[in-house]
């Protein structure tokens, strides 16, 4: 059985840094796709960055050059430091796994940047 727990979130003032972590079972999360989402109050959830399983890592405009994703194979964890964060990244944040057709979610972690 495949489970994806997220940890790090918390609040946070604008400009500070967070780093949350994504622990993965049942699954090598080294030979998938891995990806964070973000999910604001009222509003769908959207992706944010992905880690390939050949180590390439792409973001979404709005935070390429603050946000890193990276992947520790002996942990099976995938983390995305957060730098430079605004209030405006405040979201529910997930990790989730492409394994084949089907995409494994974890439930989430909240991340709060005050102003």
């Amino acid at each position: 059985q495949v489970q994806l727990v997220e940890s790090g979130g918390g609040l946070v003032q604008a400009g500070g840094s967070l780093r949350l972590a994504c622990a993965a079972s049942g699954i090598i999360i080294s030979s998938k796709s891995t990806g964070w989402f973000r999910q604001a109050p009222g509003k769908q959830r959207d992706w944010v960055a992905g880690i390939t399983s050949g180590d390439r890592t792409i973001y979404v405009d709005s935070v390429e050059g603050r946000f890193t994703i990276s992947r520790d194979n002996a942990k099976n964890t995938v983390y995305l430091q957060m730098n430079s964060l605004k209030p405006e990244d405040t979201g529910v944040y997930y990790c989730a796994v492409d394994s084949g057709p089907v995409r494994h979610w974890g439930k989430g972690t909240l991340v709060t940047v005050s102003s």
